[in-house]
């Protein structure tokens, strides 16, 4: 099983980046996935996540109404198109996998299925 994503950069503030997260290995379609982030210095926490059928997703208070969590289960890839970036959006996300896992019992979740390598995301002031 692999998760790998991508689509991290350096960005300012203000601006847009998509993520993307693609499993390999798995029946993608019967799993919830999340994506999650670490700051430098902080711990990990949950960023957004959408259950396997896409019927529902739940986001950080922090981000919400700025990142959109989506999924196409036809290519097996999770994305999250993170609008109106600030500073402290800067951290390395990471996605995540867990069968069966609606988005909310996902966010709290400290133990899953499955992690991917992680893409750096830098926001500049």
């Amino acid at each position: 099983v692999q998760l790998q994503a991508s689509g991290g950069g350096l960005v300012q503030a203000g601006g847009s980046l998509r993520l993307s997260c693609t499993a390999s290995g798995v029946t993608f379609s019967i799993y919830g996935m999340g994506w999650f982030r670490r700051a430098p210095g902080k711990e990990r926490e949950f960023v957004a996540a959408i259950s396997w059928s896409s019927g529902s997703t739940y986001y950080a208070d922090s981000v919400k109404g700025r990142f959109t969590i989506s999924r196409d289960n036809a290519k097996n890839t999770v994305y999250l198109q993170m609008n109106s970036l600030k500073p402290e959006d800067t951290a390395v996300y990471y996605c995540a996998a867990d069968k069966f896992t609606t988005p909310r019992t996902l966010s709290t979740r400290t133990s899953l299925g499955y992690w991917g390598q992680g893409t750096q995301v830098t926001v500049s002031s």
